[in-house]
C-alpha cells in the first residue's frame, strides 16, 4: 500500500520535510545536471523535487499512483498530474528522457512489471534515477517521515531487480543512482 498523498504532503511542508528535499535535491543535482529540452516525468511522490528540475525541462510530468492519491501540481498552474498505475504508464513507447522515483518503488505491487513498463517509456539513452529510504538509516527509524514505509529495498536485492530488467548503474549507492536502460 502507498503512503497517503495528505501525510505525503504534509511531511514535506514541515520544517524537517524541508529539509529532506533540500538534502536529497542537492544528491540529485549532483546526479543529474540541467536538463534542457528533455521530457522528465516524476513517479511518486517527486514534486518537491521537480520544481528544482522543470525549468530546463521541455515537458514535466508528475505521475501519481492511484493508491497514493494526487495533488495538483504545479501550483497556481495548469496541472500537469496525471493519476496512474504503475504498470500502466500512459505514454507512448519511447517518451521520455528522464524518470525520478520517489516514494514508489518501495510500494509498487510488482516491481518487475513497474521497471518493464519504465523500460518501455524512457527514449533511448534515458535515464531512471530512483530516491529509495535506507531502512537502516536514521530517516527510515524517525515517526514522522515517509521513509520507515513501504517494501524494505535492500542494495542487493534491488540491484538484481534493476539488471534483470536491463538497467545498469551510472553512479553507485550510497549516492543517488542513476540507472540507464542497456541500447
Amino acid at each position: 500500500m502507498h503512503a497517503d498523498i495528505v501525510d505525503l504532503r504534509q511531511f514535506y511542508h514541515s520544517r524537517l520535510g524541508r529539509f529532506a528535499e533540500q538534502s536529497i535535491s542537492m544528491a540529485l543535482s549532483s546526479v543529474w545536471a540541467r536538463l534542457p529540452e528533455e521530457r522528465l516525468v516524476g513517479l511518486g511522490y517527486a514534486v518537491p523535487y521537480l520544481d528544482r528540475f522543470r525549468a530546463d525541462t521541455e515537458r514535466t510530468f508528475a505521475f501519481m499512483p492511484a493508491g497514493q492519491g494526487a495533488v495538483n501540481w504545479p501550483v497556481a498552474e495548469l496541472s500537469s498530474t496525471a493519476l496512474i498505475f504503475d504498470e500502466e504508464l500512459p505514454l507512448p513507447d519511447p517518451s521520455i528522457d528522464r524518470v525520478l522515483m520517489v516514494h514508489s518503488l518501495e510500494f509498487v505491487e510488482n516491481p518487475r512489471e513497474t521497471m518493464k513498463e519504465l523500460w518501455r517509456i524512457l527514449a533511448p539513452g534515458g535515464r531512471l534515477v530512483i530516491v529509495v529510504p535506507n531502512r537502516r538509516g536514521v530517516w527510515a527509524r524517525m515517526e514522522h517521515t515517509p521513509f520507515g514505509s513501504g517494501r524494505p529495498l535492500f542494495a542487493r536485492a534491488a540491484d538484481r531487480t534493476f539488471t534483470r530488467n536491463q538497467f545498469y548503474p551510472l553512479a553507485l549507492p550510497p549516492m543517488p543512482c542513476s540507472f540507464h536502460p542497456r541500447s
